[in-house]
């Protein structure tokens, strides 16, 4: 069984810069809740130039192509993109003993690796830990009486009942992504892009009203 009951010395919330507005109040208000500075760390570019604009190398299998273009399951680059900027992080930190606690849920045991998961450790669930922060108070602005599950907004493995959701409740992050569809190679998701989910989601609001 971890046991918390040693100093913390760095409370770290990694900033993908494509989070809901709700969350980074949420991060203010966790802050100023425990009266300690949360660490906000970025990578050297914002998630709209990786995507964009980025000159991948040629083993990133993206040659004479401009950005990564949206992540896909066997390509979440921006899944790596963070582990090189906690790793860089870390790195002047090595004469140290650090052990890292990583907010794991029990019920994503299957992303566990080598690191320190208490949540997996005292048996606690996703839902076990909203209820838990609902009960001091935080109700991350909301998100959870809209969404399942809250991560990256513009995330393309959301399933299509969140990106119905994101349309009808946050138009103008929606408009990004049509957006950035537009100025970019690879499709938003292998099923549709998001030009063609625009129109399916047109399409269904069509016969939401005519019935």
């Amino acid at each position: 069984m971890i046991e918390l009951n040693q100093p913390i010395d760095e409370i770290i919330f990694y900033d993908t810069t494509v989070e809901f507005p709700q969350m980074y109040e949420h991060i203010n208000r966790v802050e100023e809740y425990i009266k300690r500075p949360i660490t906000r760390l970025r990578a050297k570019k914002d998630f709209e130039y990786y995507l964009l604009y980025h000159k991948p190398k040629i083993k990133e299998g993206s040659k004479n192509k401009n950005g990564y273009s949206f992540p896909y399951f066997h390509g979440r680059w921006c899944t790596r993109i963070k582990t090189q900027t906690l790793d860089a992080h870390f790195k002047d930190k090595r004469k140290f003993n650090i052990k890292q606690y990583v907010g794991i849920a029990a019920d994503e045991y299957h992303r566990i690796k080598d690191k320190n998961y208490p949540l997996i450790e005292w048996g606690w669930t996703e839902r076990d830990c909203l209820k838990y922060c609902c009960e001091k108070g935080f109700d991350f602005g909301g998100l959870y009486e809209i969404f399942n599950r809250v991560s990256c907004w513009c995330c393309p493995l959301q399933p299509l009942g969140a990106l119905r959701q994101l349309r009808k409740h946050f138009p103008e992050l929606w408009e990004k992504i049509l957006d950035w569809q537009s100025q970019t190679w690879r499709a938003f998701r292998p099923d549709y892009d998001a030009i063609e989910l625009e129109t399916r989601f047109k399409r269904e609001d069509c016969q939401l009203t005519l019935f």
